[in-house]
């Protein structure tokens, strides 16, 4: 049986060829050099952002993508650190080459791409 690689819910999203998680430092407001070159500063928390890749897709495949990731805040779940992790995020431009109906009567992307940020 195949693991689920990217969801929200009980929807699994179509397996993408690569996701790439960073885990971004956020830092308090007074960050910087000091006078001596030293660095200060707090960190107040510790976020993910996530680029997620996909190839071929049907027009279905999309549409159920673009329903899991709307505009505004929604959860999506993936494995990292060793752990099933479920995070609200936002998404950027979902990015879409289109390749179309190639005979089979379905509309195909030839690729599909998002970057979504942890809330």
């Amino acid at each position: 049986m195949a693991k689920k690689i990217l969801w929200s819910g009980s929807t699994v999203l179509p397996s993408p060829v690569s996701i790439s998680v960073n885990d971004q430092i956020i830092w308090s407001a007074n960050t910087g050099r000091s006078a001596s070159g030293s660095m200060i500063g707090d960190v107040v928390a510790e976020k993910k952002d996530v680029a997620i890749k996909w190839g071929i897709l049907t027009e279905a495949e999309l549409a159920a993508i673009k329903k899991i990731m709307v505009a505004g805040f929604f959860p999506i779940s993936f494995h990292d650190d060793g752990i099933d992790l479920t995070i609200t995020t936002y998404r950027g431009t979902l990015t879409k080459e289109v390749l179309g109906y190639i005979g089979d009567g379905i509309f195909y992307y030839k690729s599909a791409s998002v970057s979504i940020i942890q809330k």
